[in-house]
């Protein structure tokens, strides 16, 4: 799961939002410091990562794509998985996925404030190119998978990912729509939790 899904997964507590979404920013245990309520987004995300690295339906969705990725896969799955979340937004939410992501991006930059340096620097670029609602279409992910090529020094080859997603497109729409019905339902489970 990326952005969008991490995002979406959060439900309405903004705190949680903030923080499910910079948590591959924050490393280890150590939250002090951190909104306890953000810190919760933070274990949710760790939560929803563990489920979905393990999960039988990603795994079948990233073996497509392990021999020309290899461990890149999982990065690249988490892409497509967030397109398709996009793509069908209108089945997950009575609001529109521009509205969805516009209010987000609100939301992150009132609370820049309380995010990491990596995020506030991440930030501008995310809202100029409006990251979240570009999920939607193919144009939109091959541009987010070239950016991604190239911060790995190009070595990833995730650029060329869109091939993949075109040629299982079906079956990938498939696994995401098995595969984000069991996330949600974990979800619901872990939040009462935090």
């Amino acid at each position: 799961m990326n952005f969008l899904a991490h995002i979406y997964l959060s439900g309405d507590n903004d705190f949680i939002k903030i923080g499910n979404f910079i948590a591959d920013g924050i490393h280890g245990k150590n939250f002090s410091g951190i909104h306890p309520e953000i810190q919760k987004g933070i274990i949710l995300h760790r939560h929803i990562d563990t489920f979905t690295d393990s999960h039988s339906v990603f795994k079948q969705s990233t073996k497509k794509l392990h021999a020309g990725y290899g461990h890149y896969s999982g990065v690249i799955v988490d892409i497509f998985y967030d397109h398709f979340l996009a793509k069908n937004w209108m089945n997950y939410s009575e609001v529109s996925l521009a509205e969805f992501t516009t209010e987000f991006y609100i939301l992150l930059e009132n609370h820049l404030h309380l995010t990491p340096e990596k995020t506030k620097q991440l930030f501008p670029y995310m809202v100029s190119q409006n990251w979240l609602y570009e999920y939607r279409t193919m144009e939109g992910i091959s541009r987010i998978l070239y950016q991604m090529d190239s911060r790995t020094g190009f070595k990833s080859k995730m650029q060329f990912a869109p091939k993949e997603l075109d040629e299982f497109y079906h079956e990938l729409e498939l696994e995401f729509t098995l595969f984000f019905k069991e996330v949600q339902t974990h979800v619901q489970q872990q939040i009462p939790l935090l």
